[in-house]
């Protein structure tokens, strides 16, 4: 959720708060303690966008003394138009990874254009999937030939993926819309 960071300065402590997930927050943060200076506004409620790092308050030190202080931070996901709204940072966080509800696998050649574009939409939409180059793996190639009633010939020339959903081998799908209705079966 969300993450109260600390940056010091010589006689300043400044708040961020980082917002680390996909969802809009806002925060109300109290610093007491003795050794330092706020201001004494009323603790107000602030707006933390999804990903960002959004500051908070700054405290002023007092010279040749070391701030005893206590922090509190209330979040509220129900967002209230009354929340101030700040500048804020946005912080680089990956999206989540998608566990497809079957396990996929994706045996692909040099010559076949439909590979890259069933391989690039699974990368967009960050699936977990699996691929194998048939032309690296000799093996796998020899393997997957027996296994279709294929010979080395025909396993050199494909021109679409052999696609592994589940367990079960798919040589007829050229498109990425088309694998995803043949995971929805069953």
């Amino acid at each position: 959720m969300v993450k109260v960071t600390e940056t010091k300065s010589r006689n300043r402590i400044a708040f961020f708060a980082e917002n680390r997930t996909f969802t809009d927050y806002d925060v109300l943060f109290e610093v007491k303690g003795t050794n330092f200076r706020q201001s004494a506004a009323k603790p107000k409620w602030i707006r933390v966008p999804a990903a960002s790092k959004v500051h908070l308050k700054t405290i002023i030190l007092f010279r040749d003394k070391r701030p005893v202080y206590t922090k509190t931070l209330k979040t509220n996901d129900s967002l209230s138009k009354r929340a101030l709204k700040k500048e804020f940072e946005v912080l680089d966080i990956p999206p989540p990874k998608v566990r497809p509800k079957k396990q996929i696998t994706i045996y692909t050649s040099k010559g076949c254009s439909a590979c890259d574009s069933i391989m690039g939409r699974l990368n967009a939409g960050n699936f977990i999937f699996r691929s194998v180059s048939l032309d690296e793996s000799t093996e796998v190639k020899e393997q997957l030939g027996q296994f279709l009633s294929r010979s080395p010939q025909e396993m050199d020339s494909l021109s679409s993926p052999i696609i592994s959903l589940g367990g079960r081998l798919y040589t007829k799908i050229t498109t990425f819309d088309r694998m995803m209705e043949e995971m929805e079966r069953d």
